[in-house]
């Protein structure tokens, strides 16, 4: 058995061919105007915390990145449910459901600088001239040199 990989297609034409993918992308346009109808009402800080995952049942389910997030937005549950409500394709929701799912992408961990005075610098290298352990001796120098001069 060998294997053949499909031919690349025009994203039209696999479009046209494909009826289940046409729902798909039909499905993820409808979510995301619904999404940006859920922006409308949130407080600006809470908008990039707070994401559409789902609405079937008259359940409306809010994904939050973090439990902080997850409890404002439960205390502010019954007026933005009132105020989604007033919109036709909210108008069925009858629960706000949130699920607490944390940010995929890993915080940037912060730079280490080390910023010492000139003093501090003179002080560390006159301690290094005094230490018989060579090892020892040449990381404080490695050290006295990130002083500012």
């Amino acid at each position: 058995m060998s294997y053949r990989p499909i031919k690349a297609q025009n994203t039209s034409n696999l479009l046209k061919n494909h009826t289940s993918l046409q729902r798909l992308v039909e499905r993820a346009a409808a979510m995301d105007q619904l999404q940006q109808l859920l922006h409308q009402f949130l407080q600006p800080a809470a908008r990039a915390h707070c994401h559409l995952a789902s609405y079937q049942d008259a359940t409306l389910t809010l994904i939050v990145t973090d439990g902080q997030w997850a409890t404002r937005l439960r205390y502010q549950q019954k007026r933005l449910l009132e105020q989604l409500r007033s919109l036709t394709e909210f108008s069925q929701a009858a629960r706000i459901q949130f699920k607490v799912r944390p940010s995929s992408m890993p915080a940037q961990p912060a730079k280490r600088s080390i910023e010492l005075s000139e003093q501090a610098g003179d002080v560390i290298q006159s301690s290094a001239a005094a230490i018989s352990d060579p090892k020892l001796r040449e990381a404080l120098e490695r050290l006295a040199q990130h002083a500012k001069k």
